[in-house]
């Protein structure tokens, strides 16, 4: 018998929840010609007032080097310093074409200043995707693509494969110290294979994020608009522990993009779900879902801070997917405790509503102080936000 769910909506004063009780390179996937779930019901939560500036290029990089695509933002250990993943000043840092890995850094630390302070990752990913420091200041740095031989779009299934390259890198998560000493490596070098099924559970295709939790275990979200959507769990050595999920649309144990990680207060898991425009709230040992919320838009980025404030960067309303194009892209900020989004930052490069591609931020920080950090792909920044 299918399991009884119930749903409540709850659309009042930007909240909506709704919970279920009972038994080759990203390609963005594409948009369904109808499109349905629950999120059609919700009344799309743009008015809350932008209490912040935007500071544009506060972070300075070395003389002669320019920003590229990024995602990856997160706060080091002393709460005020920023630590970034790039790729490489384009959106890649494998060149296909040359079969070369990019000869640039691509792990960067900024203290309050924006004084660069650290830099490493030279040839070690080719697509840098998200980014953690876990609580005794190491860097974990997920990469969310390979160098393997591929296809270009639209080749024949029988044309030549390109040539391997002379090292293959890519669809793993590295561990580093903060002055850039690899500690651990999650997956083997390339990843798996596309697919619905991971052939080989441990090791990835497109991870997006990662996160620890207090006892030193790893949690790995993958899936970047393939048929493949999971949740990979590690213990503090690395041991491989359990996977959870596929893709679907369904309130329990169903993602499509399952894009960033956070734990509030109360230890309970945020999962970015993009494609499935909304936030679920899991059980953080069991990965159960406890609530789903729709308020914060589609997001790419999740942040939560100590105070239990939420930071969602919506990077595609609109832009990505038009179907979503009723809200508006940009940051929303507000509780984890009851889901009240109270401040909102519009996109502050493209107002355009006829815009296209991954715009605004996609990843998303806040250091102790309630500065916020926008990591940019489509516009190659990092945006810096502070109160006015």
């Amino acid at each position: 018998m299918g399991r009884a769910i119930r749903v409540g909506l709850l659309v009042a004063a930007g909240v909506v929840t709704v919970g279920a009780l009972g038994g080759g390179f990203y390609a963005q996937a594409p948009a369904p010609a109808a499109p349905s779930g629950p999120w059609l019901a919700v009344t799309p939560v743009n008015d809350a007032p932008n209490p912040y500036n935007t500071i544009e290029g506060s972070a300075k990089l070395p003389e002669g080097r320019t920003w590229g695509s990024t995602s990856a933002v997160d706060i080091d250990k002393d709460g005020k310093s920023v630590w970034v993943a790039e790729r490489c000043q384009v959106n890649t840092c494998w060149d296909a074409a040359k079969g070369e890995m990019s000869p640039l850094n691509t792990v960067f630390k900024f203290d309050a200043t924006g004084k660069m302070v650290a830099s490493f990752g030279q040839g070690m990913f080719v697509f840098p995707h998200g980014i953690h420091v876990d609580r005794d200041g190491n860097i974990w740095v997920a990469d969310g693509n390979g160098n393997l031989p591929a296809r270009r779009p639209g080749q024949p299934a029988d044309a030549p494969m390109p040539p391997m390259p002379a090292k293959v890198v890519g669809n793993q998560v590295v561990k580093f110290s903060p002055e850039g000493k690899v500690l651990l490596t999650l997956g083997k070098a390339g990843g798996n294979p596309p697919g619905a099924d991971a052939a080989d559970p441990a090791s990835f295709y497109q991870p997006n994020d990662v996160i620890t939790y207090p006892n030193g275990d790893i949690l790995v979200a993958e899936g970047h608009g393939g048929a493949n959507s999971r949740l990979i769990k590690f213990d503090k050595t690395g041991k491989f522990l359990m996977q959870y999920g596929k893709k679907g649309t369904g309130l329990e144990g169903e993602f499509d993009q399952p894009h960033s990680l956070a734990f509030d207060a109360k230890g309970r898991l945020f999962v970015a779900d993009r494609s499935n425009n909304r936030i679920q709230i899991l059980d953080a040992a069991t990965l159960k879902t406890l609530d789903t919320w729709y308020q914060f838009s589609r997001l790419s980025g999740i942040f939560i801070d100590k105070n239990d404030m939420i930071y969602g960067a919506d990077s595609e309303s609109g832009s990505v997917n038009p179907a979503h194009g009723k809200w508006l892209r940009g940051i929303r900020i507000g509780s984890a405790k009851d889901g009240k989004v109270i401040a909102f930052i519009p996109d502050p490069s493209n107002t355009d509503a006829t815009a296209r591609g991954t715009l605004a931020a996609e990843g998303v920080a806040a250091d102790k102080d309630g500065v916020i950090y926008g990591a940019e792909v489509g516009p190659r920044k990092l945006q810096r936000y502070v109160k006015k």
